[in-house]
């Protein structure tokens, strides 16, 4: 993890604008919600499943950057005051704090752009069709079927409950999408695999997606800010839905551990090459932040 971590935290460096080049105030912006925090799941995703196909890691440093910095702008958009209206993320002021909130809106939308400009203009696929392919699963994981449409629904449950089933569909877009994405952008990166090892790895993202919602939503109400980097609790205090305040927390714990299973099952077919997805599903479920 610390090696992959080191890495992206090395090529988003390099592949995000220089802060002094204009507009250097938003550049500067665009740096700070992206750099220096965060776990990196993502990109962690997508080099575990390149693993599956021996793909080129540096191949692998552009995919998962543009699903890092879709994720990235999606952070900077949920802390607006018009959202969730945050002040803390990743242990520091969030970006509409920092600097303003047109600038953050500016930073979401310029994150969002460069994601598939990265996609676009390097070779990370053997060839243009799987490459365009990746562009399509990206943008439908961000989209209005994805990431954005799993906020729409977030901001209209404020207040109201949802049941198991609604709250699963709401989370599978929200945060399940673009964790799906970085596996399946990530094992495109390298030799094509069976139909059946797609599934199987469609399979594993869609269980690990809800287990980190479910985990986050425990962290959310027994962790304190400090370890989380974020402001703890502040989905209770909104109102929002949760696994938590739908079925308790040592239920959602149970819930948390049968999707690890579930993780694990979907593994089991490809050996010592999914290894490193199967200790991602652990250290997703078993965190502390």
């Amino acid at each position: 993890m610390g090696d992959v971590q080191a890495r992206m935290e090395a090529a988003l460096a390099r592949l995000l604008p220089a802060k002094h080049m204009p507009p250097s105030r938003l550049h500067a912006a665009m740096r700070y919600a992206t750099l220096e925090g965060g776990k990196r799941v993502r990109p962690l995703l997508a080099f575990a499943a390149g693993e599956v196909s021996s793909a080129d890691p540096q191949r692998l440093e552009v995919a998962a950057a543009a699903v890092e910095l879709i994720h990235a702008y999606s952070l900077v958009h949920d802390d607006l005051p018009c959202m969730d209206d945050d002040v803390l993320r990743r242990g520091k002021p969030t970006v509409h704090v920092e600097y303003d909130e047109a600038t953050a809106m500016l930073v979401g939308d310029a994150l969002q752009s460069l994601a598939f400009q990265l996609i676009c203009e390097h070779r990370i696929a053997d060839d243009a069709q799987r490459q365009l392919e990746m562009v399509k699963v990206l943008a439908a994981a961000a989209g209005s079927r994805g990431m954005a449409g799993g906020q729409q629904i977030d901001l209209e449950a404020t207040g109201s409950a949802l049941s198991l089933p609604e709250l699963e569909f709401m989370h599978i877009h929200k945060t399940g999408a673009l964790i799906r994405a970085a596996v399946m952008i990530g094992v495109a990166c390298g030799k094509e695999i069976s139909a059946e090892e797609k599934n199987k790895l469609d399979k594993f993202s869609k269980a690990i997606g809800l287990a980190f919602q479910v985990v986050d939503d425990v962290l959310d109400y027994d962790a304190s800010s400090a370890t989380l980097g974020k402001t703890a609790g502040k989905d209770s205090q909104q109102g929002k839905p949760t696994y938590v305040s739908l079925m308790g927390l040592p239920r959602a714990r149970e819930l948390a551990q049968e999707l690890r299973a579930e993780a694990h099952a979907a593994l089991e077919s490809l050996g010592g090459r999914g290894r490193r997805l199967g200790e991602l599903a652990d250290f997703i479920v078993l965190r502390k932040f």
